[in-house]
């Protein structure tokens, strides 16, 4: 059992404060302390530690790997701690600050219509959204939530389901009268497919023509890093894309996406997921507040 007399929260603050602020001595002013009595603190917690935390320099600091891997920790065991004390003392209320990490394409269409609402619910959460369409490791990115599409592979992280979606292959008209609509899996050798520039957990399109299961790879000249950022290549007329249909039943409704092959698309749709790290303990109100909501009515179709 660790020592009564040792402050871990404090040491905590302290050094996270040193490495948020760049240096011993901004952390002393913004903790009303001295930078020698900084120093002396950083210098006890490696020591209880038994590892260095920070290499030092005349000119600046530098987090060692331990380091990073206890800044990571101890952030998240303070925001913990601010939200169990703002909860004891003023009850369940939302307070503190959601790191989100989702799709251009699910921030897009679903979240940030979503977001007036929400924040109108709980005037306490502030949101930090990150968009990218690749998997991120959320304990180094310090991410609260993720919203992930597609299977889920095993892993630590709990998951609340967000629904499903069918993916349809689209093409602008303009497209289309340059290039011909393609009427089977044969005739895509003849026209630009647009795909994503990282690794995906099926590389290409899942496919069916006569009961057979066929992948057929996104070889079209562009290749982008989102769903969002297909859909705007789609509507200019760049080549043929596959997106999931929420993302562009407006556009399919209006005539600017017109879609293909819907005989040849595979029938099993996308599974879209709220997934967040599990503690083994309660969530933060903060954390909670988001997923339920997102649960309610951030529901793909």
């Amino acid at each position: 059992m660790a020592r009564l007399d040792v402050n871990r929260s404090g040491e905590m603050e302290v050094f996270v404060r040193v490495v948020e602020l760049g240096g011993f001595s901004p952390a002393a002013r913004a903790g009303r302390m001295t930078p020698s009595a900084v120093s002396k603190l950083i210098a006890r917690l490696e020591a209880r530690l038994g590892t260095r935390l920070l290499n030092r320099s005349t000119r600046q600091l530098q987090l060692t790997p331990e380091g990073c891997t206890f800044y990571e920790r101890a952030t998240r065991v303070l925001a913990d701690l601010e939200d169990a004390e703002r909860a004891a003392s003023i009850g369940e209320e939302a307070i503190g600050r959601v790191r989100i990490n989702t799709s251009a394409s699910y921030a897009t269409h679903i979240l940030a219509p979503l977001l007036p609402d929400f924040l109108a619910r709980h005037p306490g959460v502030t949101l930090d959204i990150v968009q990218t369409d690749a998997v991120v490791d959320l304990l180094a990115e310090r991410m609260d939530v993720a919203i992930r599409a597609g299977p889920l592979k095993s892993s630590s992280l709990v998951a609340r389901k967000l629904g499903e979606t069918p993916l349809l292959i689209v093409a602008a008209p303009s497209y289309l009268e340059r290039r011909g609509e393609p009427h089977s899996i044969a005739d895509l050798q003849n026209h630009d497919r647009l795909g994503f520039g990282y690794a995906r957990a099926v590389d290409g399109w899942a496919l069916c023509e006569n009961g057979k299961a066929v992948v057929v790879p996104a070889t079209g000249r562009v290749q982008v890093s989102d769903g969002e950022a297909l859909r705007q290549l789609a509507l200019s007329g760049v080549g043929l894309a596959r997106l999931a249909a929420f993302t562009v039943r407006d556009d399919i409704a209006a005539g600017r996406l017109v879609p293909v092959l819907g005989h040849l698309v595979s029938g099993d749709p996308e599974p879209f997921h709220a997934v967040y790290v599990g503690q083994g303990g309660p969530l933060p109100s903060r954390v909670r507040a988001l997923l339920d909501f997102l649960a309610r009515y951030g529901r793909v179709a």
